[in-house]
């Protein structure tokens, strides 16, 4: 069903192209680690084909106390359709009890929990090496940033995506994202949808260098960037030659 939310990692889930171990595991709440992102992920896996799967998602529903999922959807960005269903169930929002804007309402991850300046990459990619393809989703959002960092680059673009919904990202790991050529197009892109990433000019200046990124976004940052960025680019051979000849035309106008 439609749950009115939009994000990269459930737009994913809404294809219908998501492995059942995968889903099994969103469904069992240990997956996505903000809370409108994990019910949505339930709600949408309460109707889905597979029955264990369904029962999963409903039963981890269950284990929501009524007023911690009253204050849920009493928040304003709970949207209608979320509203609905639960009130189909006899719970409605209620503003009695606070809710926590970013944690999950039922946590069932299992893994290390590991502090960023205890990790280091060639420890991490050795425990990422021998994880299965639900531990690695569950550690792009929960793990640590050197694991954020090597999973952003997986080839599985479910697991890439998930890192960028990890409540543990900072600006700082977007701005290195931003310069990867080793990610996806698709990582690129939804930075460049992201309103507030794209405040940072870093994050903007890094995308328009980055060959990676698709011609259409990168053509678009052009009038974002200052005239030292543009000179840079103009002479850039990595970045495709109408990019790098409309810097060089705008560097001419521009003096």
């Amino acid at each position: 069903m439609d749950v009115g939310v939009k994000t990269p990692l459930i737009d994913f889930f809404r294809k219908g192209d998501v492995a059942r171990d995968v889903r099994l595991q969103a469904a069992q709440g240990a997956i996505a680690t903000r809370a409108h992102e994990q019910m949505a992920l339930l709600v949408m896996l309460t109707g889905d084909a597979d029955a264990e799967v369904a029962a999963a998602a409903n039963a981890t529903i269950g284990l929501i106390p009524p007023q911690t999922l009253a204050a849920f959807l009493a928040r304003p960005d709970v949207s209608m359709e979320m509203r609905e269903f639960f009130a189909q169930r006899g719970v409605v929002p209620s503003s009695e009890t606070a809710a926590e804007p970013d944690q999950p309402l039922v946590d069932t991850a299992e893994g290390p929990e590991i502090a960023d300046d205890e990790d280091d990459e060639k420890s991490a990619l050795q425990r990422l090496q021998e994880m299965s393809v639900p531990q690695k989703m569950s550690r792009a959002t929960k793990g640590t940033r050197e694991e954020r960092a090597i999973l952003v680059r997986d080839p599985n673009r479910l697991i890439s995506v998930a890192v960028l919904s990890s409540p543990k990202l900072t600006d700082s790991e977007v701005e290195a994202i931003a310069k990867m050529s080793s990610v996806s197009d698709e990582i690129l892109r939804i930075i460049s949808h992201n309103r507030n990433w794209m405040k940072n000019y870093v994050v903007v200046s890094a995308l328009a260098r980055n060959p990676k990124t698709p011609l259409p976004i990168s053509m678009n940052l052009l009038n974002r960037l200052n005239d030292k960025d543009l000179k840079v680019l103009s002479t850039n051979r990595n970045v495709p030659e109408v990019l790098r000849t409309t810097a060089r035309r705008k560097v001419v106008i521009e003096k």
